[in-house]
């Protein structure tokens, strides 16, 4: 009991230090604005609460704005499209408010990159995430060589965030123990664990690269847990994966695909093969079903495209 209190203590202290740290950011950035942006007082007035509301989301995930990634800007984004219903042209401007936002952050040195600017501005009405069809995640992972350790760790892991929906920081996290040859336990968000099935291609390369190739990696390191690991026999980082990722989409001429996007495919996949909405939900993880539904518009939008080019080739014969 007593250590319990303690750590809900340190929790409580934790939480406060991030409200205050925030509040300071805050206001920082209004003085950046006015000072170096030479922003209206109306354009002020429309970022602060944008940029509250986003330092508040970060909150919640109990992740800092210098861990920040890509992939929570997105979720961010999304969110803010899906559960507040607005328009392309509202969610352009929470883009807006948040590349103004990291712009201050590397100015004041707090990060070295602005993450917003790999983020395009949606056209008006559209606010989805991008996904690739299931052709384009074959090429992809075609383009991976496994005649090599670490080719074949990438085949496995990609093949993994692909089949399971997960997100960059997840794979990362795995360790040997969450696998128990026939599904993974993964530790998301708000460090909520899920239980996710693995399919026989998955299972295949996972037996595989525990048995032959970690291995080798690991060397003498015998005590490292992590499941993905470098040539060094040390954890990937997330920048590793990217980087590893970009290099495979070019290969496959796959400009427009993202590590992310193999979870938004994931997901919109699902669907289009008929699995429920709640089930995709516990897959992904999301805490509120609104955030799922977004990839119920993806798959009607996919539909009505195939729709629409059907109708044209009838036409013209």
């Amino acid at each position: 009991m007593g250590n319990m209190t303690i750590r809900r203590s340190r929790d409580r202290e934790a939480v406060h230090e991030m409200n205050s740290r925030n509040e300071c950011l805050s206001s920082q950035f209004r003085d950046y604005l006015f000072a170096q942006r030479r922003l209206s007082r109306a354009t002020v007035l429309v970022y602060l609460p944008i940029i509250e509301d986003f330092l508040s989301f970060l909150e919640g995930l109990d992740v800092t704005v210098e861990q920040a990634t890509v992939e929570d800007l997105q979720d961010y984004l999304v969110a803010v499209r899906e559960e507040r219903k607005d328009s392309g042209h509202t969610a352009g401007k929470y883009l807006s408010a948040v590349r103004t936002f990291f712009s201050f952050l590397v100015f004041e040195r707090i990060r070295e990159d602005n993450i917003a600017r790999r983020i395009h501005a949606p056209k008006t009405g559209q606010m989805l995430p991008a996904v690739a069809s299931v052709e384009e995640i074959d090429s992809l992972l075609s383009a991976i060589a496994t005649d090599d350790d670490l080719g074949y760790r990438d085949r496995t892991l990609f093949e993994l965030i692909y089949s399971c929906g997960l997100r960059i920081s997840e794979a990362t996290a795995l360790t040997v123990g969450n696998w128990d040859g026939n599904s993974l336990r993964v530790l998301g968000k708000r460090r909520k664990m899920r239980i996710v099935p693995l399919g026989e291609v998955v299972k295949g390369y996972l037996a595989t690269y525990l048995a032959q190739v970690r291995p080798h990696l690991i060397r003498e390191n015998h005590s490292e847990k992590h499941l993905f690991v470098g040539r060094n026999g040390k954890p990937l980082t997330r920048q590793a994966v990217s980087k590893r990722f970009d290099e495979y989409r070019m290969a496959a001429g796959l400009s427009e695909v993202h590590v992310h996007t193999l979870r938004h495919s994931f997901a919109t996949h699902l669907l289009e093969g008929g699995a429920d909405l709640r089930s995709v939900q516990m897959l992904l993880g999301h805490s509120d079903i609104k955030t799922t539904q977004i990839y119920t518009h993806v798959s009607t939008k996919d539909m009505r495209a195939s729709y629409d080019r059907f109708h044209k080739e009838e036409n013209d014969d």
